[in-house]
């Protein structure tokens, strides 16, 4: 935007920064391959093949698309094929999507048809957390092995 709706001839218009501009979503088209990981500080738009670990804030993967490699969002909507684990506050799974891997959530929604090869992993609200502020990936944390001491048993 621009500072000032009608300067006068006098005054210089203010040109707006690269700030301003920024979008809160990135695209990977359906013609683009990616071969390595993508760590994305903003929402993630997958209609092309990845083959790599994915690192975002939110994920929406198109029906046509392909992903080898784990997935960590705090948000993710599957429709095509993933081949690798995904790890997730919310996830939907919908009718047009083949999961193969592990799955671990906090919120879980399969359309019916989505298909879903690996086991299924339900963490408690707060035990998906970020190392860093700056990092977008998460990271599982049992809570119950951070409070306590260590402790071993003789079976």
């Amino acid at each position: 935007m621009f500072s000032k709706s009608n300067p006068s001839q006098n005054e210089e218009m203010a040109i707006p920064s690269s700030a301003d501009n920024r979008s809160t979503f990135s695209v990977i088209g359906s013609d683009v391959t990616v071969t390595g990981d993508i760590d994305a500080s903003v929402d993630l738009h997958v209609d092309g093949r990845i083959e790599g670990d994915i690192r975002c804030a939110t994920l929406v993967q198109a029906s046509n698309s392909t992903v080898k490699g784990a997935i960590s969002a705090e948000q993710a909507r599957i429709a095509g094929r993933v081949e690798g684990s995904i790890t997730a506050k919310e996830l939907i799974v919908e009718a047009t999507a083949k999961v193969i891997g592990d799955v671990t959530y906090e919120k879980l929604s399969i359309e019916t048809g989505g298909h879903v090869e690996g086991s299924f992993r339900h963490k408690s609200a707060g035990t998906l957390k970020k190392d860093d502020p700056k990092d977008a990936s998460l990271k599982l944390v049992d809570e119950q092995i951070m409070d306590k001491p260590a402790q071993t048993s003789a079976l």
